[in-house]
Protein backbone atom coordinates (compact mmCIF):
# COMPACT_ATOMS: atom_id res chain seq x y z
CA UNK A 1 0.00 0.00 0.00
CA UNK A 2 1.32 3.42 -0.99
CA UNK A 3 0.73 6.99 0.20
CA UNK A 4 1.57 9.12 -2.86
CA UNK A 5 2.23 12.63 -1.60
CA UNK A 6 3.03 16.12 -2.82
CA UNK A 7 3.42 19.31 -0.81
CA UNK A 8 3.82 23.04 -1.44
CA UNK A 9 5.95 25.12 0.93
CA UNK A 10 7.06 28.65 1.79
CA UNK A 11 10.61 27.84 0.60
CA UNK A 12 13.23 25.18 0.05
CA UNK A 13 14.59 24.42 3.55
CA UNK A 14 12.67 22.13 5.95
CA UNK A 15 14.64 23.66 8.81
CA UNK A 16 13.41 27.20 8.14
CA UNK A 17 10.26 26.93 6.01
CA UNK A 18 6.74 25.48 6.37
CA UNK A 19 4.15 23.50 4.41
CA UNK A 20 1.34 25.48 2.71
CA UNK A 21 -0.52 22.60 1.03
CA UNK A 22 -0.52 18.80 1.12
CA UNK A 23 -2.16 16.16 -1.06
CA UNK A 24 -2.16 12.45 -0.22
CA UNK A 25 -3.52 9.70 -2.46
CA UNK A 26 -3.69 6.21 -0.98
CA UNK A 27 -2.93 3.75 -3.78
CA UNK A 28 -3.27 -0.02 -3.40
CA UNK A 29 -1.20 -0.92 -6.45
CA UNK A 30 -4.20 -0.84 -8.78
CA UNK A 31 -6.31 2.18 -7.91
CA UNK A 32 -6.72 5.15 -5.56
CA UNK A 33 -8.75 4.08 -2.52
CA UNK A 34 -8.56 7.24 -0.37
CA UNK A 35 -7.36 10.82 -0.55
CA UNK A 36 -6.70 13.89 1.58
CA UNK A 37 -6.08 17.38 0.17
CA UNK A 38 -5.87 20.62 2.13
CA UNK A 39 -4.21 23.99 2.28
CA UNK A 40 -2.13 24.51 5.44
CA UNK A 41 -1.74 27.76 7.34
CA UNK A 42 2.07 28.03 7.65
CA UNK A 43 1.76 30.72 10.34
CA UNK A 44 4.23 32.86 8.44
CA UNK A 45 4.39 35.03 5.34
CA UNK A 46 4.43 33.36 1.94
CA UNK A 47 7.12 35.03 -0.22
CA UNK A 48 5.96 36.66 -3.44
CA UNK A 49 8.10 34.39 -5.64
CA UNK A 50 6.43 31.33 -4.06
CA UNK A 51 2.99 32.80 -4.75
CA UNK A 52 3.99 33.39 -8.38
CA UNK A 53 5.08 29.74 -8.66
CA UNK A 54 2.19 28.04 -6.84
CA UNK A 55 -0.63 30.58 -6.87
CA UNK A 56 -0.95 30.15 -3.09
CA UNK A 57 -1.01 33.49 -1.25
CA UNK A 58 -1.39 34.61 2.35
CA UNK A 59 -5.13 35.23 2.04
CA UNK A 60 -5.80 31.70 0.75
CA UNK A 61 -4.21 30.05 3.80
CA UNK A 62 -5.52 32.50 6.39
CA UNK A 63 -8.45 30.27 7.42
CA UNK A 64 -6.82 26.96 6.48
CA UNK A 65 -5.98 24.48 9.27
CA UNK A 66 -2.58 24.68 10.89
CA UNK A 67 -0.41 21.59 10.53
CA UNK A 68 -1.00 20.37 14.08
CA UNK A 69 -4.75 20.35 13.37
CA UNK A 70 -4.36 17.78 10.56
CA UNK A 71 -1.30 15.94 11.95
CA UNK A 72 -3.28 13.11 13.57
CA UNK A 73 -5.24 12.41 10.39
CA UNK A 74 -2.06 12.32 8.27
CA UNK A 75 -0.47 9.83 10.68
CA UNK A 76 -3.53 7.58 10.55
CA UNK A 77 -3.81 7.86 6.76
CA UNK A 78 -0.15 7.00 6.09
CA UNK A 79 0.30 4.38 8.84
CA UNK A 80 1.73 1.18 7.33
CA UNK A 81 2.00 2.79 3.89
CA UNK A 82 5.07 3.50 1.78
CA UNK A 83 5.67 7.23 1.36
CA UNK A 84 5.98 7.87 -2.39
CA UNK A 85 6.88 11.23 -3.96
CA UNK A 86 8.74 12.71 -6.90
CA UNK A 87 12.07 13.66 -5.30
CA UNK A 88 10.86 12.04 -2.10
CA UNK A 89 13.53 13.53 0.18
CA UNK A 90 12.06 17.02 -0.27
CA UNK A 91 8.47 16.11 0.66
CA UNK A 92 9.42 13.57 3.33
CA UNK A 93 11.88 15.88 5.11
CA UNK A 94 9.32 18.70 5.24
CA UNK A 95 6.63 16.43 6.69
CA UNK A 96 9.12 14.97 9.16
CA UNK A 97 10.23 18.47 10.18
CA UNK A 98 6.63 19.55 10.84
CA UNK A 99 6.17 16.56 13.14
CA UNK A 100 9.51 17.15 14.84
CA UNK A 101 8.32 20.63 15.82
CA UNK A 102 5.35 18.93 17.46
CA UNK A 103 7.65 16.56 19.36
CA UNK A 104 6.74 13.51 17.25
CA UNK A 105 9.15 11.28 15.31
CA UNK A 106 7.52 10.60 11.93
CA UNK A 107 8.96 7.51 10.18
CA UNK A 108 7.78 5.83 6.99
CA UNK A 109 9.43 3.69 4.34
CA UNK A 110 10.07 5.80 1.22
CA UNK A 111 10.10 5.44 -2.56
CA UNK A 112 11.30 8.09 -5.00
CA UNK A 113 9.73 8.21 -8.47
CA UNK A 114 12.71 10.25 -9.73
CA UNK A 115 15.12 7.43 -8.87
CA UNK A 116 12.73 4.77 -10.17
CA UNK A 117 12.24 6.69 -13.43
CA UNK A 118 15.98 7.02 -13.99
CA UNK A 119 16.31 3.26 -13.58
CA UNK A 120 13.23 2.07 -15.47
CA UNK A 121 12.97 4.81 -18.14
CA UNK A 122 16.63 5.64 -18.93
CA UNK A 123 17.73 8.23 -21.47
CA UNK A 124 15.21 10.98 -20.69
CA UNK A 125 16.45 14.56 -21.18
CA UNK A 126 14.95 15.56 -17.84
CA UNK A 127 13.41 13.76 -14.89
CA UNK A 128 11.57 16.77 -13.47
CA UNK A 129 7.89 15.95 -12.95
CA UNK A 130 6.66 18.43 -15.55
CA UNK A 131 8.98 17.38 -18.38
CA UNK A 132 8.77 13.68 -17.59
CA UNK A 133 4.96 13.80 -17.60
CA UNK A 134 5.00 15.73 -20.87
CA UNK A 135 7.22 13.06 -22.49
CA UNK A 136 4.97 10.27 -21.18
CA UNK A 137 1.70 12.06 -22.14
CA UNK A 138 0.59 12.41 -18.52
CA UNK A 139 -1.69 15.41 -18.10
CA UNK A 140 -1.09 17.57 -15.01
CA UNK A 141 -4.19 19.45 -13.97
CA UNK A 142 -2.71 22.11 -11.70
CA UNK A 143 1.09 22.17 -11.95
CA UNK A 144 2.82 23.32 -8.73
CA UNK A 145 -0.30 22.63 -6.72
CA UNK A 146 -0.21 19.65 -4.37
CA UNK A 147 -3.26 17.82 -5.76
CA UNK A 148 -2.26 18.21 -9.41
CA UNK A 149 1.34 17.14 -8.87
CA UNK A 150 0.41 14.25 -6.55
CA UNK A 151 -2.15 12.88 -9.02
CA UNK A 152 0.41 13.12 -11.83
CA UNK A 153 2.84 11.19 -9.60
CA UNK A 154 0.16 8.49 -9.15
CA UNK A 155 -0.11 8.13 -12.95
CA UNK A 156 3.68 8.06 -13.30
CA UNK A 157 3.91 5.42 -10.57
CA UNK A 158 1.33 3.28 -12.41
CA UNK A 159 3.51 3.41 -15.53
CA UNK A 160 6.60 2.44 -13.52
CA UNK A 161 4.74 -0.50 -11.97
CA UNK A 162 3.65 -1.66 -15.42
CA UNK A 163 7.24 -1.52 -16.72
CA UNK A 164 8.81 -3.57 -13.92
CA UNK A 165 6.85 -4.21 -10.75
CA UNK A 166 9.47 -6.67 -9.49
CA UNK A 167 12.23 -4.04 -9.69
CA UNK A 168 10.19 -1.69 -7.50
CA UNK A 169 9.51 -4.43 -4.97
CA UNK A 170 13.24 -5.21 -4.90
CA UNK A 171 13.82 -1.81 -3.30
CA UNK A 172 15.95 -2.56 -0.19
CA UNK A 173 13.62 -0.67 2.16
CA UNK A 174 10.66 -2.80 0.99
CA UNK A 175 11.98 -6.31 0.61
CA UNK A 176 14.69 -5.96 3.30
CA UNK A 177 17.17 -7.81 1.09
CA UNK A 178 19.75 -5.62 2.79
CA UNK A 179 19.29 -7.71 5.95
CA UNK A 180 20.17 -10.97 4.22
CA UNK A 181 23.27 -12.82 5.48
CA UNK A 182 23.61 -10.67 8.61
CA UNK A 183 25.02 -11.95 11.89
CA UNK A 184 22.57 -14.36 13.60
CA UNK A 185 22.67 -12.36 16.85
CA UNK A 186 21.59 -9.12 15.19
CA UNK A 187 18.05 -8.12 16.19
CA UNK A 188 16.36 -7.13 12.92
CA UNK A 189 13.55 -5.27 14.67
CA UNK A 190 16.15 -2.96 16.21
CA UNK A 191 17.34 -2.05 12.69
CA UNK A 192 13.79 -1.41 11.48
CA UNK A 193 13.10 0.94 14.39
CA UNK A 194 16.22 3.08 14.07
CA UNK A 195 15.34 6.81 14.13
CA UNK A 196 15.68 9.03 11.06
CA UNK A 197 17.48 11.81 12.91
CA UNK A 198 21.06 13.12 13.20
CA UNK A 199 23.37 11.25 15.51
CA UNK A 200 26.29 8.90 16.06
CA UNK A 201 25.91 5.14 15.68
CA UNK A 202 27.98 2.16 16.87
CA UNK A 203 28.47 -1.34 15.44
CA UNK A 204 29.46 -4.18 17.82
CA UNK A 205 30.74 -7.70 17.19
CA UNK A 206 29.53 -10.77 19.08
CA UNK A 207 32.02 -9.99 21.88
CA UNK A 208 30.33 -6.62 22.49
CA UNK A 209 33.39 -4.80 21.12
CA UNK A 210 32.86 -1.60 19.13
CA UNK A 211 34.08 -2.29 15.59
CA UNK A 212 32.85 0.86 13.85
CA UNK A 213 31.58 4.33 14.74
CA UNK A 214 29.83 6.60 12.25
CA UNK A 215 27.65 9.70 12.08
CA UNK A 216 24.79 10.78 9.87
CA UNK A 217 21.99 13.30 9.41
CA UNK A 218 19.74 10.21 9.20
CA UNK A 219 20.83 7.29 11.39
CA UNK A 220 18.30 4.84 9.92
CA UNK A 221 19.18 5.61 6.31
CA UNK A 222 22.94 5.52 6.85
CA UNK A 223 22.92 2.18 8.67
CA UNK A 224 20.77 0.65 5.94
CA UNK A 225 23.38 1.86 3.42
CA UNK A 226 26.02 -0.08 5.37
CA UNK A 227 23.96 -3.27 5.19
CA UNK A 228 23.25 -2.68 1.47
CA UNK A 229 26.93 -2.11 0.62
CA UNK A 230 28.52 -5.11 -1.09
CA UNK A 231 30.99 -3.11 -3.18
CA UNK A 232 34.16 -3.93 -1.23
CA UNK A 233 35.65 -6.79 0.73
CA UNK A 234 35.97 -4.55 3.79
CA UNK A 235 32.28 -3.53 3.66
CA UNK A 236 31.14 -7.16 3.42
CA UNK A 237 33.50 -8.27 6.19
CA UNK A 238 32.27 -5.53 8.53
CA UNK A 239 28.61 -6.22 7.77
CA UNK A 240 29.03 -9.92 8.60
CA UNK A 241 30.59 -9.05 11.98
CA UNK A 242 27.82 -6.68 13.14
CA UNK A 243 26.02 -8.45 15.98
CA UNK A 244 24.49 -5.37 17.58
CA UNK A 245 23.85 -1.68 16.89
CA UNK A 246 23.38 1.31 19.18
CA UNK A 247 23.16 5.04 18.64
CA UNK A 248 23.22 8.45 20.32
CA UNK A 249 20.79 11.06 19.00
CA UNK A 250 22.46 14.48 18.71
CA UNK A 251 19.72 16.51 17.01
CA UNK A 252 22.43 18.63 15.41
CA UNK A 253 24.47 17.47 12.42
CA UNK A 254 27.38 19.58 13.71
CA UNK A 255 27.39 17.84 17.08
CA UNK A 256 27.15 14.45 15.34
CA UNK A 257 30.39 15.25 13.48
CA UNK A 258 32.16 16.57 16.59
CA UNK A 259 31.03 13.67 18.78
CA UNK A 260 31.94 11.07 16.15
CA UNK A 261 35.47 12.51 15.90
CA UNK A 262 35.93 12.32 19.68
CA UNK A 263 34.44 8.82 19.98
CA UNK A 264 36.66 7.38 17.23
CA UNK A 265 39.77 8.77 18.90
CA UNK A 266 38.61 7.37 22.26
CA UNK A 267 37.59 3.85 21.15
CA UNK A 268 39.77 3.34 18.03
CA UNK A 269 37.35 0.82 16.44
CA UNK A 270 38.76 -1.85 14.15
CA UNK A 271 37.03 -0.66 10.97
CA UNK A 272 37.77 3.02 11.65
CA UNK A 273 41.49 2.55 12.16
CA UNK A 274 42.38 1.67 8.58
CA UNK A 275 40.55 4.63 7.13
CA UNK A 276 42.09 7.03 9.67
CA UNK A 277 45.62 5.65 9.84
CA UNK A 278 47.10 7.73 7.05
CA UNK A 279 44.94 10.83 7.54
CA UNK A 280 46.41 13.97 9.14
CA UNK A 281 49.92 12.51 9.45
CA UNK A 282 51.70 15.80 8.75
CA UNK A 283 50.87 19.32 9.88
CA UNK A 284 51.67 22.92 8.93
CA UNK A 285 53.23 24.81 11.85
CA UNK A 286 54.42 28.38 12.30
CA UNK A 287 56.96 30.21 14.47
CA UNK A 288 59.26 33.25 14.57
CA UNK A 289 62.91 33.08 13.50
CA UNK A 290 65.71 35.03 15.23
CA UNK A 291 65.03 38.05 13.00
CA UNK A 292 61.32 38.15 13.87
CA UNK A 293 59.97 36.82 10.56
CA UNK A 294 57.08 34.34 10.67
CA UNK A 295 58.34 30.98 9.39
CA UNK A 296 56.24 28.03 8.25
CA UNK A 297 57.30 24.39 8.29
CA UNK A 298 55.78 20.97 7.75
CA UNK A 299 56.48 18.13 10.15
CA UNK A 300 54.82 15.05 11.58
CA UNK A 301 51.89 15.80 13.87
CA UNK A 302 52.38 15.25 17.59
CA UNK A 303 50.22 15.44 20.68
CA UNK A 304 52.03 18.43 22.17
CA UNK A 305 51.02 21.13 19.67
CA UNK A 306 48.19 21.84 17.26
CA UNK A 307 49.09 22.40 13.59
CA UNK A 308 47.48 25.18 11.58
CA UNK A 309 46.15 22.49 9.25
CA UNK A 310 47.00 18.86 8.49
CA UNK A 311 47.81 16.73 5.47
CA UNK A 312 47.68 13.03 4.69
CA UNK A 313 51.33 12.99 3.53
CA UNK A 314 54.48 15.09 3.37
CA UNK A 315 54.11 15.35 -0.42
CA UNK A 316 50.56 16.72 -0.10
CA UNK A 317 51.73 19.20 2.54
CA UNK A 318 54.54 20.53 0.33
CA UNK A 319 52.21 20.84 -2.64
CA UNK A 320 49.68 22.81 -0.62
CA UNK A 321 52.39 25.01 0.90
CA UNK A 322 53.73 25.90 -2.54
CA UNK A 323 50.20 27.06 -3.34
CA UNK A 324 50.04 29.20 -0.19
CA UNK A 325 53.43 30.74 -1.04
CA UNK A 326 52.10 31.85 -4.41
CA UNK A 327 48.78 33.06 -2.96
CA UNK A 328 50.28 35.17 -0.15
CA UNK A 329 53.64 36.01 -1.83
CA UNK A 330 55.68 34.31 0.85
CA UNK A 331 59.33 33.32 0.84
CA UNK A 332 60.20 29.72 -0.10
CA UNK A 333 63.17 29.78 2.26
CA UNK A 334 61.14 31.02 5.24
CA UNK A 335 58.62 28.25 4.48
CA UNK A 336 61.31 25.55 4.62
CA UNK A 337 61.04 24.68 0.92
CA UNK A 338 64.33 26.14 -0.28
CA UNK A 339 67.68 25.42 1.35
CA UNK A 340 70.23 28.18 0.79
CA UNK A 341 72.65 30.44 2.63
CA UNK A 342 71.49 33.33 0.48
CA UNK A 343 68.29 34.39 -1.24
CA UNK A 344 65.58 31.97 -2.31
CA UNK A 345 64.90 31.14 -5.95
CA UNK A 346 61.74 33.27 -6.03
CA UNK A 347 63.80 36.34 -5.11
CA UNK A 348 65.97 35.75 -8.16
CA UNK A 349 62.89 35.81 -10.43
CA UNK A 350 61.33 38.73 -8.50
CA UNK A 351 58.49 36.70 -6.93
CA UNK A 352 59.85 37.20 -3.40
CA UNK A 353 60.42 40.63 -1.86
CA UNK A 354 63.63 39.57 -0.10
CA UNK A 355 62.59 38.57 3.42
CA UNK A 356 65.01 35.67 3.09
CA UNK A 357 67.95 38.09 3.04
CA UNK A 358 66.44 40.78 5.25
CA UNK A 359 65.53 43.14 2.42
CA UNK A 360 61.77 43.18 3.13
CA UNK A 361 60.66 44.72 6.42
CA UNK A 362 59.54 42.25 9.07
CA UNK A 363 56.21 44.07 9.55
CA UNK A 364 55.40 44.00 5.84
CA UNK A 365 56.22 40.30 5.40
CA UNK A 366 54.52 39.19 8.60
CA UNK A 367 51.32 40.98 7.60
CA UNK A 368 50.95 38.62 4.63
CA UNK A 369 52.12 35.59 6.62
CA UNK A 370 49.50 36.33 9.28
CA UNK A 371 46.80 36.14 6.62
CA UNK A 372 47.78 32.53 6.02
CA UNK A 373 47.57 31.83 9.77
CA UNK A 374 44.17 33.55 9.89
CA UNK A 375 42.97 31.31 7.05
CA UNK A 376 43.03 28.40 9.50
CA UNK A 377 41.65 30.28 12.49
CA UNK A 378 38.13 31.14 13.57
CA UNK A 379 36.86 34.52 12.38
CA UNK A 380 35.90 35.31 16.00
CA UNK A 381 37.84 33.91 18.94
CA UNK A 382 34.93 33.70 21.39
CA UNK A 383 31.50 32.50 20.26
CA UNK A 384 28.72 29.94 20.69
CA UNK A 385 27.11 28.09 17.77
CA UNK A 386 23.40 27.53 18.44
CA UNK A 387 21.87 24.61 16.56
CA UNK A 388 19.07 22.02 16.62
CA UNK A 389 18.36 20.09 19.80
CA UNK A 390 17.26 16.48 20.29
CA UNK A 391 13.62 17.52 20.63
CA UNK A 392 11.39 20.53 20.03
CA UNK A 393 12.01 21.98 23.52
CA UNK A 394 15.80 22.19 23.42
CA UNK A 395 18.67 23.54 21.39
CA UNK A 396 22.34 22.61 21.19
CA UNK A 397 25.38 24.78 21.78
CA UNK A 398 29.01 24.49 20.68
CA UNK A 399 31.44 26.71 22.61
CA UNK A 400 34.69 28.22 21.31
CA UNK A 401 36.81 30.34 23.70
CA UNK A 402 40.08 32.07 22.80
CA UNK A 403 40.03 30.28 19.46
CA UNK A 404 39.83 26.89 21.18
CA UNK A 405 37.00 24.36 20.90
CA UNK A 406 35.69 23.78 24.44
CA UNK A 407 32.82 21.36 23.85
CA UNK A 408 29.05 21.10 23.35
CA UNK A 409 25.84 20.70 25.31
CA UNK A 410 22.07 21.10 25.29
CA UNK A 411 19.76 23.62 26.95
CA UNK A 412 16.06 24.38 27.31
CA UNK A 413 15.49 27.10 24.74
CA UNK A 414 12.60 28.61 26.71
CA UNK A 415 14.69 29.04 29.84
CA UNK A 416 18.00 30.12 28.31
CA UNK A 417 16.71 32.66 25.76
CA UNK A 418 20.27 33.54 24.59
CA UNK A 419 21.48 33.82 28.20
CA UNK A 420 25.21 33.24 27.70
CA UNK A 421 25.88 32.16 31.28
CA UNK A 422 23.10 29.54 31.29
CA UNK A 423 24.11 28.24 27.87
CA UNK A 424 27.80 28.06 28.86
CA UNK A 425 26.91 26.06 31.97
CA UNK A 426 25.42 23.28 29.83
CA UNK A 427 28.69 22.68 27.95
CA UNK A 428 30.44 19.33 28.37
CA UNK A 429 34.19 19.63 27.77
CA UNK A 430 35.82 17.75 24.87
CA UNK A 431 39.33 17.68 23.43
CA UNK A 432 40.37 20.40 20.98
CA UNK A 433 42.23 19.57 17.78
CA UNK A 434 42.55 20.90 14.25
CA UNK A 435 40.11 18.30 12.92
CA UNK A 436 37.23 19.51 15.08
CA UNK A 437 38.14 23.14 14.40
CA UNK A 438 37.95 22.41 10.68
CA UNK A 439 34.56 20.72 11.20
CA UNK A 440 33.22 23.82 12.97
CA UNK A 441 34.62 26.27 10.41
CA UNK A 442 33.23 24.29 7.47
CA UNK A 443 29.82 23.87 9.10
CA UNK A 444 29.56 27.60 9.83
CA UNK A 445 30.55 28.47 6.25
CA UNK A 446 28.08 26.07 4.63
CA UNK A 447 25.10 26.33 6.99
CA UNK A 448 25.21 29.89 8.42
CA UNK A 449 23.89 28.82 11.86
CA UNK A 450 22.91 31.17 14.67
CA UNK A 451 26.10 32.42 16.36
CA UNK A 452 26.32 34.32 19.64
CA UNK A 453 29.53 36.33 20.00
CA UNK A 454 30.82 36.43 23.58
Amino acid sequence: MYAIIDIETTGGSPKNEKITEIAIYIYDGKKIIDEFITLINPERNIPYYITRLTGIDNEMVLRAPKFYEVAKHIIELTEGKIFVAHNVSFDYNFVKSEYKQLGYDFNRDKLCTVQLSRKLIPGQKSYSLGKLCNDLDIAINGRHRAAGDALATVKLFEILLSINKDEILKNPKLSENYLADVHPKLELEKIRKLPEVPGVYYFYNDKCEIIYIGKSKNIHQRIIQHFSNNKSKKAIEMKQQIADVSYTVTGSELIAMLFESDEIKKHKPLFNRAQRRSVFTYGLYSGLDKNGYINFFIEKNNKDSLPLTSFSSLAEGKKRLYGYIAEYILCQKLCGLYKSNGACFHYEIMECYGACIGKEEVKSYNKRAQKLIDKFSFEKRNFIVIDEGRNAEEQSAVLVENGKYIGFGYFDKKLANNNIELISNCIKVFNDNKEVQQIIRTYIRLNKPNIINI
